[in-house]
């Protein structure tokens, strides 16, 4: 197989088993919850504390790879992340469960921006689209089968095997790492910004937590705004930090290339929306419409399925259109299909669901690779590193955000309907909210130039009219 190939492969297993195994658990914390002798709320700490260790590493990515090499640190965030598995499933308290999912979070905190790195440092820009949007599927896939495979896993295995069976998949990224990852590092060594870490991880740590459990009902409403309102104070010390930095941990100058911030601004804008559906979708399925796990895993897979027929596209689409085009046309097309969950019911057919969540899927998919490819459509390579830290925390916030606005329009439809059981047409309206909100995004792409990317895209010079 081609190295061109093999590298982006690599990069989505591993990133692949990240993205589903921070959602795995989810339909498996009762199983978990009874065998390590706690409570399933008390053990939702394992998903928030993975959370925060991703919101507090992500910023030193850049930093560690470009001092120790991309290879290097893309080799030890697997084995960290491995060997956060192999304590989730040795764990016998909850104490034991909540370290091990913090060891697993930082490694996937370095696996993700730094696989990207890897990436768009050893693909020819021509090639870029093609490979990114192999990155990209594993961040779609993951969310939507996760708790599927988890639950299915749970009911005719044991828990212990939703984390057990990363080590193989991991032991084999190393090697194949090892074989066609070249260890690529920045010429010239920067002191590490260490305050800036600080601040920033503190903030986006504080804002992704509290975010993350609003609408919940997880923790009181006061402490959830200590939450936000403390990381949004840790931000604004980082933002004045930052500017008496010569290298800061995040390279906010980065926003000032018209690609880098209309992906990350309109990204952050579309993801807050799209991001709510793994997390809507299965409950209106199971708590809505009555359906199984496995039901629900079932008609849900179909966003997975679309997001795969994406690839052979994603090139010939951007070659054809152009990225303002296609980044402005699917804003609204994703948005319109995940609207469309407002009129499902449990007497519409499974069929029919299914359709409509494969051809979403479809859509979601290539704005998902679109975004990520364009925000280096103007990085230079010395800056690569800061640009992939500075997008993953984007993201990180992004769809926290999206979650925490899915969760509180269900709950205030709930109440505005005047009971306190979930039903399912509370649900109806948060689809329409969160579409809405993915849809706000094209007013930011529709701002890129008509050639934005044309060197990624292939589609015409850069200086080409």
């Amino acid at each position: 197989m081609r190295r061109d190939r093999i590298v982006p492969l690599i990069i989505a297993v591993a990133l692949f088993m990240e993205n589903m195994d921070s959602t795995v658990i989810a339909t498996s914390l009762p199983a978990i919850a009874a065998d390590i002798g706690t409570n399933p709320l008390a053990l939702k700490l394992a998903v928030t504390s993975y959370l925060l260790s991703l919101a507090i590493f992500i910023p030193a990515s850049g930093w560690t790879a470009d001092r120790f090499g991309a290879r290097t640190v893309f080799r030890a965030a697997i084995a960290v992340f491995v060997l956060g598995s192999i304590g989730c499933a040795l764990s016998n308290s909850l104490t034991d469960f909540v370290i091990a999912r913090i060891v697993q979070g930082m490694g996937g905190a370095m696996m993700t921006p730094v696989g990207r790195m890897v990436l768009v440092r050893s693909i020819s820009r021509r090639e870029l689209v093609a490979a990114m949007a192999w990155v990209t599927t594993p961040a779609l896939i993951g969310p939507v089968i996760g708790p599927p495979v988890g639950g299915f896993i749970t009911t005719y295995a044991t828990w212990h095997w939703i984390f057990l069976i990363n080590v193989p998949i991991g032991l084999l990224g190393i090697v194949l790492a090892t074989r066609f990852i070249e260890d690529v590092r920045a010429e010239h060594r920067e002191r590490f910004d260490i305050a800036g870490m600080i601040y920033a991880g503190l903030g986006i740590a504080g804002i992704a937590f509290g975010l993350s459990v609003a609408g919940l009902n997880f923790l009181p409403w006061p402490v959830v705004a200590s939450l936000i309102i403390g990381g949004a104070i840790f931000i604004a010390a980082y933002l004045v930090h930052a500017r008496h930095t010569a290298v800061p941990a995040l390279d906010l100058t980065l926003f000032r290339l018209p690609t880098f911030r209309a992906s990350a601004l309109g990204g952050f804008v579309f993801r807050i929306g799209i991001g709510a559906l793994p997390f809507l979708l299965p409950l209106m399925l199971q708590v809505g419409f009555g359906k199984s796990p496995f039901e629900s895993g079932m008609i849900t897979f179909a966003s997975a399925a679309g997001a795969m027929g994406m690839k052979m596209a994603a090139a010939t689409l951007l070659k054809r259109f152009g990225f303002r085009a296609i980044l402005m046309s699917n804003a609204i097309l994703s948005s319109a299909f995940l609207a469309t969950c407002y009129f499902f019911s449990e007497t519409t057919p499974a069929a029919i669901m299914f359709g409509v969540l494969l051809i979403g899927g479809f859509f979601r998919s290539l704005q998902f690779t679109s975004i990520n490819t364009i925000a280096y459509a103007e990085v230079e390579q010395a800056r690569i590193s800061r640009a992939t830290a500075l997008t993953s925390v984007g993201q990180q916030l992004s769809l926290s955000a999206g979650v925490a606005l899915g969760a509180l329009a269900v709950d205030l439809t709930a109440q505005f309907h005047g009971h306190t059981d979930l039903r399912a047409e509370d649900f109806q309206v948060a689809f329409l909210f969160v579409a809405a909100i993915s849809a706000a995004s094209v007013f930011i792409f529709q701002r890129l130039s008509a050639h934005a990317g044309a060197e990624l895209s292939g589609r015409a010079p850069p200086d080409g009219g």
